[in-house]
């Protein structure tokens, strides 16, 4: 039998894959920022049953210092790289704007490994080379030519927003595992779920707010769009719910690295639903970030 942590995974990584391409249609209709929004306030509901479900046989434990500033933190980290990975889908290719958020395994490790207690092998630091050198290839690649230079890797937006989103990403990761685990109980799944609820209320108020202030139109449009938008939040919720939980199980350096497994669901969905071929270079660039997750988690 598999460990659990690697099913929760493996779950939250496929339904990651098909929400990031039901968003990328989104765009095309709405602005990127309500294609952020629509993941937390169409998954809210799927959110709640969650945690009812789970709160059957348990009792609700007191919010904790640790886990308020987690969720808070968290909750902001999440919303800001969701945003960039929506501004990404309009700007590059789907399988190559997803991959450049691969780079999060690197940052996770890093920072894991500096301020959160999570040890990386020497055979983990050669991975996390391989996959910068896959990222950096991928950011030098020209949108037009497909060749490319490591100046057009420090100007390339797309590149920018992908590295800075792997940033959020990974703070997000580290904090929900630490205010997940600041309960000091038994039950991961129930303490993700709760968790997952309280950063889903935080992120909805957060976006609902901007959307309202600064583009009311679009609160109409995505309405409109009910059904994708539903499918979004329930799969958002289900992917949310596996990453939360395998967070609360096992590091998340390890958790990201069997996540990269994504990637290929990825490139499936690029190549066969988008009809979305990268340049050889970008090509590259991807199969060197997969032999550093193959590398990592070997370690």
């Amino acid at each position: 039998m598999i460990d659990s942590w690697i099913f929760w995974t493996l779950l939250a990584a496929t339904m990651q894959s098909v929400r990031f391409a039901t968003q990328k249609h989104l765009t095309a209709d709405i602005s990127p920022f309500a294609a952020t929004m629509v993941r937390y306030l169409f998954g809210l509901p799927f959110a709640l049953i969650w945690l009812l479900w789970w709160l059957h046989g348990n009792d609700l434990p007191a919010f904790n210092t640790t886990f308020i500033v987690c969720c808070l933190l968290a909750g902001v980290f999440q919303v800001v790289a969701t945003f960039l990975m929506m501004n990404i889908f309009t700007l590059r290719a789907f399988a190559v704007g997803s991959t450049l958020i691969r780079s999060e395994i690197v940052i996770t490790a890093l920072i894991g490994f500096a301020f959160f207690a999570e040890a990386i092998s020497p055979l983990g630091w050669l991975a996390i080379v391989v996959c910068a050198a896959g990222v950096m290839l991928i950011g030098a690649t020209k949108s037009s030519g497909g060749s490319g230079s490591w100046w057009t890797l420090l100007v390339n937006r797309a590149t920018f927003y992908g590295l800075i989103a792997a940033f959020c990403f990974s703070l997000t990761s580290l904090l929900i595992r630490k205010g997940s685990l600041s309960f000091g109980l038994s039950e991961p799944v129930f303490t993700a779920a709760l968790t997952l609820f309280v950063m889903v209320c935080w992120q909805t108020v957060i976006c609902v707010g901007w959307l309202l202030l600064r583009e009311p139109a679009q609160m109409r449009r995505v309405f409109v769009r009910w059904r994708p938008a539903t499918f979004v939040g329930l799969t958002s919720v289900i992917g949310s719910v596996g990453w939360f939980t395998a967070f609360t199980l096992e590091f998340a350096s390890y958790v990201k690295t069997l996540g990269q497994i994504e990637f290929l669901f990825t490139l499936l969905i690029s190549l066969y639903l988008f009809k979305e071929v990268p340049r050889r270079l970008e090509m590259v660039g991807m199969v060197l970030i997969l032999l550093g997750v193959i590398t990592l988690l070997l370690s």
